[in-house]
């Protein structure tokens, strides 16, 4: 067992805490403030826990492609568009959480039944290029933390 064991075992152990991290995050916000959108030309927290939600389930396709498709193709998003196109305005906070929450739990189920070996399959991004299971893995981790800082932005900017 190297490094990659270890850094893998974090990076998971980060995954699993990524949705409380959110919760913690917002669960003290009404609905106006969800929907406030204090700091200009930026979504509102509700937008962007619905982003998060969506690039979730993408993300865990993606995962599952990469173990069970020889280098499968992975599609990119246009996260404004999905902003646009996918009722965000409309879309129930709590809902969105336990969907993270979810999907967060089946693919740590799945990825803890990995060998190390396998954290380096690829799939082919349409933009990005070939992209293993593990720098997918890293980039959908540090979505949740990325998010929760311009969260913590917003409520400062509503304080």
């Amino acid at each position: 067992m190297g490094d990659a064991t270890m850094d893998c075992q974090e990076m998971l152990r980060e995954y699993r805490a990524g949705s409380a991290l959110l919760r913690a995050a917002i669960c003290d916000l009404t609905e106006a403030q969800l929907d406030a959108r204090p700091v200009a030309g930026k979504w509102s927290t509700r937008q962007v826990v619905c982003h998060i939600a969506d690039f979730e389930s993408i993300y865990a396709d993606r995962m599952k492609r990469v173990l069970v498709e020889d280098q499968p193709t992975l599609l990119g998003g246009d996260p404004d568009a999905f902003a646009l196109g996918l009722a965000y305005d409309q879309r129930d906070v709590a809902e969105e959480l336990d969907l993270i929450y979810l999907v967060r739990k089946q693919m740590a189920r799945i990825l803890d039944t990995l060998d190390p070996e396998d954290f380096q399959r690829q799939g082919i991004h349409t933009k990005a290029g070939p992209l293993t299971l593990e720098v997918l893995l890293q980039r959908i981790t540090g979505h949740i933390p990325h998010h929760v800082r311009f969260i913590e932005e917003k409520k400062a900017a509503l304080a």
